[in-house]
């Protein structure tokens, strides 16, 4: 079976299981992929799967045991269901993205920030307003190979940096004061302990 990239795939697409809050993967700053890599394709496909499948926007390799520089964002569903006014103040610029995110690198932050609601598929039942650059300029090859550097803003590009922070080890609960993580601390170590 050939699973070299863009090759089509082969094999039955799988549902992987999305490591919690406490796996020390979460926490790695994450190698470059290899473009080259037997499967390669077939880890974006499970991804996307996966990602439908726990009701998410976004996935990063870590988050399924993958430690490579990876991340996949859907903003398509979260622009259709905003109401016409709130899709121009959110999403400046774009109608949502569905995008593979492999090897990128953030190049540039706005110092404009803003806050918004955010949730994480490693920290299922925790929900958290986070302050976030409004735009980025970020460089990546998609699925295909074809590098870009492009700048999202609003929404889209609030999900791509909470995908990228976690290539790089980081979490969301990371932009919290040390009072607000103490609050969450009961629920956290619940999540750790698999509960």
């Amino acid at each position: 079976m050939d699973l070299t990239p863009g090759t089509l795939c082969e094999k039955t697409v799988m549902i992987l299981s999305i490591v919690k809050f406490g796996a020390p993967i979460l926490r790695r700053h994450n190698t470059w992929a290899d473009l080259a890599a037997p499967g390669f394709q077939n880890l974006i496909a499970d991804m996307w799967e996966t990602m439908y499948d726990a009701n998410g926007c976004g996935l990063a390799a870590p988050q399924v045991n993958h430690s490579i520089r990876l991340f996949i964002v859907d903003s398509i569903p979260t622009y259709l269901q905003m109401e016409e006014a709130d899709r121009k103040i959110y999403f400046e610029g774009d109608q949502g993205i569905r995008e593979a995110f492999v090897n990128p690198l953030m190049i540039q932050k706005s110092e404009r920030t803003w806050k918004d609601e955010e949730g994480c598929l490693s920290i299922p039942g925790v929900s958290l307003r986070i302050s976030r650059p409004w735009s980025i300029t970020i460089r990546y090859s998609d699925a295909q190979f074809r590098e870009h550097t492009r700048v999202f803003s609003g929404m889209t590009a609030r999900m791509i940096q909470h995908e990228y922070d976690h290539i790089e080890g980081k979490l969301f609960l990371d932009y919290l004061d040390a009072g607000k993580r103490l609050l969450l601390k009961t629920k956290l170590n619940r999540i750790k302990a698999g509960k």
